[in-house]
């Protein structure tokens, strides 16, 4: 039996909605639907959304999931809420008051940052779920179509999911059309201004390739090749811009980790501290915030890092008490940051101190030892090594630079190497998955022990030699 009915949890959000107005906050309209730990145990494993399509990953995500959750490894989100128009938020049937009305206060701060933040900005909210939607109905179409089947149609998936995120990471940037890239190419070519041209030799001019596909280097992946395999049929290509599309809903999530947490933990504090709660949910509320924005001993929590960094912003801006104009610096912080930019402008040597922030590598032992920490010397460094990791900084660049390299329909690609090498068995399993799509031999240039180097796949071997 639970502690609350739901009109108490009405009355609440009407009371929380008060004070996300008088905070300033900016938000969608916002649904709450309560779930028991078995419908959340779903939706974790369909990453909150009311309707999507099937896919054996996700299933093995459910019993992952179930199985830790059953054995008391690991437990259950206070909440799940998705990015949409309006907002849905799920609340777990067997939590206390207290974590209810907590939940729908960090709700809300999530809520205002999806409407506000600029990596949101590119999609369009209203429309999230019915895509969605839309994209679970065509998938159960194709596999419930005799002449296609599941056995076609997973392949497919499982190979555009490995490769979904190998895609633009600023949707910021415009991209460019043909067009635009052949005249580029053709002023590149032309030779410099030279004033003093009558004295000189007139350089060479020489004509650019106009004929290769990409013109420039191309990072979408998935759909660099639905656009340019012709062998791939209707359907196929449809389920390749249903992962990327998938894709792109959740690569702002993964951008803005840390300071969106943060965020949201810095607001539901500010509301629960201004809603005069009762003493025994206030003294439930400290014990469950704490809980959330603790340092893990080795491991980055984000929830403690975004806090962290948010406090500190308001302390330095006289914005300790939120509700003042003051907090309209942190409200432009929220509109124009991501984890990285964050991290680089506002994660100061003092802060990396006081959270006690270190780099650690493998001594070759299978022992890992501290390398450096974040002291005078050392701190920079420690927070560059952070900012190289964060959101889609985990994922290695790997950018398309021919479709008929050797006149042969290879593909070859190349990784922007960044003193990081790649994991072999990852790339060579990546190379798998793109053979799958292209149908043809891969080429992947990278940079292995100081010496440029191309990794071959032809569908039946994987090979490694000095470029």
């Amino acid at each position: 039996m639970t502690s609350w009915t739901v009109d108490d949890l009405k009355a609440w959000d009407e009371r929380i909605r008060e004070k996300v107005e008088a905070f300033g906050l900016d938000c969608y309209d916002q649904e709450f639907e309560i779930c028991d730990q078995n419908q959340m145990l779903g939706l974790m494993a369909y990453s909150g959304m009311p309707s999507h399509y099937p896919h054996w990953s996700f299933g093995k995500a459910y019993e992952r999931t179930r199985t830790l959750y059953d054995h008391g490894v690991s437990g259950l989100p206070y909440e799940m809420v998705i990015n949409a128009n309006p907002a849905i938020a799920y609340l777990m049937r067997d939590n206390s008051l207290c974590l209810q009305v907590l939940t729908m206060a960090h709700v809300y701060a999530h809520n205002d940052f999806f409407k506000r933040n600029f990596t949101f900005s590119f999609l369009r909210a209203e429309l999230v779920v019915a895509m969605f939607k839309s994209q679970a109905e065509r998938v159960r179409d194709y596999i419930e179509d005799p002449s296609i089947g599941l056995e076609r149609v997973e392949p497919i998936l499982d190979a555009a999911h490995a490769l979904a995120y190998n895609c633009r990471r600023n949707p910021a940037i415009r991209m460019t059309g043909r067009n635009e890239q052949v005249e580029r190419a053709l002023e590149a070519a032309r030779p410099p201004h030279d004033p003093f041209a009558s004295l000189h030799i007139r350089p060479e001019y020489e004509q650019p390739d106009l004929h290769r596909v990409p013109l420039e280097p191309e990072e979408n992946v998935l759909l660099f090749i639905r656009d340019n395999n012709p062998r791939l049929t209707s359907w196929e290509r449809d389920l390749l811009t249903i992962a990327h599309n998938r894709a792109q809903y959740f690569l702002p999530q993964i951008e803005t980790k840390a300071i969106n947490e943060g965020w949201a933990c810095y607001w539901h504090r500010a509301i629960m501290n201004a809603l005069d709660l009762p003493q025994e949910l206030y003294m439930e509320f400290l014990v469950r915030h704490n809980q959330v924005v603790r340092p893990i001993p080795g491991n980055i929590n984000p929830y403690h890092l975004g806090l962290t960094i948010w406090d500190d912003i308001a302390r330095k801006n006289g914005a300790e008490t939120p509700g003042t104009k003051k907090d309209e610096t942190l409200f432009a912080i929220r509109e124009v940051d991501r984890d990285a930019s964050f991290l680089r402008r506002f994660l100061t040597e003092d802060l990396m101190r006081k959270m006690d922030l270190f780099e650690y590598r493998s001594n070759g032992n299978e022992e890992l030892v501290i390398d450096k920490v974040s002291d005078e010397q050392n701190w920079e460094q420690v927070k560059n090594t952070l900012i190289a990791q964060t959101g889609m900084g985990s994922f290695p660049v790997i950018r398309i630079i021919d479709a008929d390299h050797g006149g042969n329909r290879t593909l070859y690609l190349k990784h922007q190497f960044d003193g990081r090498e790649l994991d072999l068995k990852y790339a060579e399993e990546t190379m798998h998955h793109l053979h799958k799509l292209w149908g043809r031999t891969i080429r992947l240039e990278t940079e292995l022990n100081g010496k440029t180097t191309a990794l071959t796949f032809d569908g039946d071997a994987f090979n490694k030699k000095a470029a």
